[in-house]
């Protein structure tokens, strides 16, 4: 690095630094007090201080903690609904492991639960994903599609058991959830409870399973398992499969035989 990129690096730091201690100042505490009695159709520029103090911090955790400190403490206090919906919507910016346990005690009530789990989606600690799968089988049917689906965008393997077992759940959109999260978890053993669950599917699971079974096939073929990817094309190749998914199979099993 020359001496002037060093400079200008220098700079550029410390009026990151400049930034970041302007986020702890009274502006930022008032904002964090309106957002006490903040509700829907209150000034949203009220707020403002907070984005800006989470946008000047962001890469220095060391800013950020005391940030998510305050937002979980105010998500604990019994704040409004609009209020709780903008906190989580931070929370899925800046949130880590402190952040579970607010958050998991919205997971139950409708009004609540999704945008709880939207922010427990991309906090990446292992306690984040444990909340989804331990609330699971506590929340209503209507809201355990979003669940499992949250658990397969994270790609959560301790999930798959979980998920096999809900292949045949008497609600159509929960068995239809479990087989399109484990196509999207896509590990070997996803695709084994996949395969297994195929050759059984009601009538009314075979094409969300086939589905599924392309979905993981492309994410094994991704993850350089090609011998698993081609065993579930070979899978989806047959005659009973509706000829989109035949035709999905056989362009699969031509991709991988181009791959190394």
């Amino acid at each position: 690095m020359t001496s002037k990129e060093t400079i200008k690096t220098a700079l550029v730091a410390g009026t990151a630094v400049a930034a970041v201690a302007r986020t702890g100042s009274a502006a930022v505490d008032e904002a964090l007090e309106t957002l006490k009695t903040y509700d829907w159709g209150a000034d949203r520029e009220a707020l403002k201080p907070i984005d800006e103090a989470i946008v000047a911090a962001q890469g220095n955790a060391a800013a950020l903690k005391p940030l998510e400190k305050a937002l979980v403490s105010a998500l604990a206090s019994g704040i409004s609904r609009s209020a709780q919906d903008y906190v989580c919507r931070k929370l899925r910016v800046v949130g880590t492991a402190q952040s579970v346990e607010a958050l998991s005690a919205l997971l139950p009530a409708e009004e609540t639960s999704h945008i709880a789990r939207y922010a427990l989606e991309r906090i990446p600690d292992e306690k984040a994903a444990e909340a989804m799968r331990d609330a699971l089988p506590t929340v209503s049917s209507k809201l355990k599609p979003g669940m499992i689906g949250s658990l397969g965008t994270r790609r959560d393997g301790k999930s798959v058991k979980i998920f096999s077992r809900l292949l045949a759940d008497s609600d159509i959109q929960v068995a239809t959830a479990a087989a399109q999260s484990l196509g999207l978890i896509g590990t070997s053993a996803a695709a084994r409870e996949l395969s297994k669950f195929a050759q059984k599917a009601p009538a009314n699971m075979k094409l969300p399973v086939a589905d599924a079974c392309m979905a993981c096939a492309e994410q094994l073929l991704a993850d350089g398992k090609k011998p698993e990817a081609v065993a579930l094309y070979n899978q989806l190749k047959g005659d009973e499969q509706p000829s989109h998914v035949k035709a999905a199979a056989v362009k699969g099993i031509l991709t991988a035989a181009t791959k190394r």
